[in-house]
């Protein structure tokens, strides 16, 4: 891997954890969820869900990561974490994540990290952001109701990188 610049959604998005339509209906619930799903595919150790769960909790209620337009970054780190992972979940009916035009939330991306690669966790939430602020890659995640699908989505905007 190059520089954290070179940082793409295929780095650090474990495919096997995407899930396509969260069961959770609030915010703790989706967080938990999203974390379990992480879990299940290999990416973190199963040890670790409780203490991720708590962090990224308590980073939630410093301030919300809905940060509008139906969409939220969650994130957090943990010094017993190898590597940078994340998953995309989706929710078709929406959650309140407490996001700050008090809009439901649809697309979520998960973010953990290691505590001793800050410029890879940033250069990751530059990616996800600036992806999130295009309409067109929001419309399209909201309608990509498949894992495949969402991957696939992931990987054509890694392959036509314009950031």
């Amino acid at each position: 891997m190059g520089s954290s610049k070179d940082v793409k959604f295929c780095d650090f998005v474990v495919k096997e954890a995407i899930i396509p339509e969260l069961e959770a209906r609030d915010r703790a619930g989706v967080i938990r969820e999203m974390i379990d799903s992480l879990a299940k595919a290999g990416a973190i150790e199963a040890d670790l869900v409780e203490d991720l769960c708590s962090e990224v909790t308590k980073r939630e209620m410093k301030g919300t990561t809905g940060f509008g337009k139906g969409v939220a970054v969650p994130h957090g780190k943990h010094p017993r974490l190898q590597k940078m992972v994340a998953v995309v979940g989706r929710s078709s009916s929406g959650v309140d994540f407490a996001a700050l035009d008090k809009q439901p939330v649809y697309s979520f991306f998960l973010l953990l990290s290691p505590v001793s690669d800050p410029e890879r966790h940033l250069a990751a939430m530059n990616v996800i952001f600036s992806n999130l602020q295009v309409d067109m890659f929001r419309k399209f995640l909201r309608q990509s109701d498949t894992k495949q699908k969402i991957w696939e989505l992931l990987e054509e905007v890694d392959q036509s990188s314009r950031v």
